[in-house]
């Protein structure tokens, strides 16, 4: 890994987790609680031992920016050539934003060139697995390769949302088909399986380079790594496929949390008895940015009146005052007072939620102050009407949707606290 550069793309707009990404990047929405997405990547990075990563920012960055800032730069051994760094975009080749994930690393192409790295390793901010990639590394220097790209088995059903790879028996590449409505091809390892892209991609710095700049000269380009820099590359390099191997060992995990039934799937199922991706990990810990928050509380014990968690996840600085939480995501410093019940649900941080609520199957945005009594996800049609609902009925509830003034009774000692605004 000394002699390999990681590129992290982080600068989607994230149109499909929208409300979530209306102001922060899609990189930047929390997870399981304490984490955000890009630390999922980020952590796959230190603990695969790759210890330089440029992180490409553009849309919505000012949080993601200040969490890598405060939360990884103590990372790596920054005295030892090592650095996790954000490179927004800085028109030094171009006039023009990031226009593709091919021309945001040829924007970066100084910079990457001055690290001199054998190999450059792209990866994507926005997806849940864990995975080493030295292990992927060795497979491209084994096999002499030129570029390597990561596969995941899928059902045949599910290719429409994929770009499906055509891999011969000896894991060489035959070809891509970018998200068809079906196919006839089948894995060399799994007959009854599609393999698709992962997109992450190992590629000899002397190929991705010129490929590069002989992409940014094509008007006619997307400038994009799976529709036009692998497929120019095709038959003219050596070009493998990299059979996924999870971290766990035991299943394939590999999410893409791009539409906001996907993120909540993810987050439901860390809150399992028995998740498939496991925080608790310690032969892979989940890095992030701490925040000195004190610990969790649950307060009152009476009869109706019991302050309880169950089966979910409750980060620092919650306060649980007489109300119950099932099969639920907390993040930091919320307070649920007496009476409220929250269930399936993922609420952010500084959020209020007052007596005798009922959540329901929602994801509540941070600063949200919830008045007494406030019912989400038991009625659509009246949820339609105030909120933000997708159509498989998961409400979002967002600060703009709670602006109006309404008391939020607080039962814990202390009062209500003053909201932090940021994240």
């Amino acid at each position: 890994m000394k002699d390999t550069l990681g590129v992290l793309l982080a600068g989607g707009a994230g149109e499909r987790l929208f409300p979530l990404t209306r102001d922060r990047a899609k990189p930047a929405v929390p997870f399981a609680g304490t984490y955000r997405i890009i630390d999922i990547t980020l952590s796959n990075c230190i603990n695969s031992d790759l210890r330089r990563v440029y992180i490409l920012t553009q849309y919505k960055a000012l949080s993601l920016n200040r969490h890598i800032r405060e939360g990884w730069s103590g990372s790596v051994a920054q005295e030892l050539g090592e650095f996790v760094e954000i490179m927004p975009p800085m028109q030094r080749v171009s006039q023009n934003w990031y226009m593709g994930t091919a021309d945001a690393v040829y924007q970066n192409i100084y910079s990457i060139g001055a690290e001199q790295p054998k190999y450059v390793i792209i990866l994507s901010g926005d997806h849940i697995y864990k995975m080493n990639y030295q292990l992927m590394l060795d497979h491209h220097q084994q096999i002499g390769a030129d570029a390597t790209l990561a596969t995941l088995p899928i059902r045949p059903d599910e290719v429409p949302r994929f770009g499906v790879v055509d891999v011969s028996k000896a894991g060489e590449v035959m070809g891509f088909l970018e998200k068809p409505k079906e196919t006839k091809l089948r894995s060399p390892w799994n007959p009854d399986m599609v393999d698709a892209s992962m997109g992450i991609y190992i590629f000899n710095t002397d190929v991705l380079l010129p490929a590069l700049i002989k992409d940014a000269d094509d008007v006619g380009s997307k400038h994009d790594f799976g529709h036009n820099i692998l497929p120019s590359l095709l038959g003219k390099y050596k070009m493998h496929a990299y059979n996924f191997v999870d971290e766990n060992r035991n299943e394939r995990y590999w999410r893409d949390v791009g539409t906001l039934d996907a993120y909540y799937d993810a987050n439901m199922d860390v809150v399992s008895v028995s998740p498939i991706f496991n925080l608790y990990d310690r032969k892979w810990p989940l890095r992030t940015r701490q925040r000195q928050y004190p610990p969790a509380k649950f307060v009152f014990g009476e009869p109706g009146r019991t302050g309880m968690a169950v089966n979910s996840i409750v980060s620092q600085g919650c306060v649980i005052s007489g109300g119950v939480v099932r099969n639920s995501v907390l993040s930091q410093d919320v307070r649920v007072n007496s009476y409220a019940e929250i269930d399936s649900s993922i609420i952010f941080t500084h959020v209020d939620i007052g007596r005798h609520c009922r959540i329901k199957r929602a994801i509540i945005d941070r600063d949200v102050h919830l008045p007494e009594g406030t019912v989400i996800g038991y009625d659509p049609v009246e949820d339609k009407r105030h909120y933000h609902v997708t159509p498989s009925g998961l409400t979002v509830v967002t600060r703009d949707h709670s602006l109006y003034e309404s008391p939020v009774e607080a039962d814990f000692m202390g009062g209500p606290r003053s909201m932090v605004n940021r994240e």
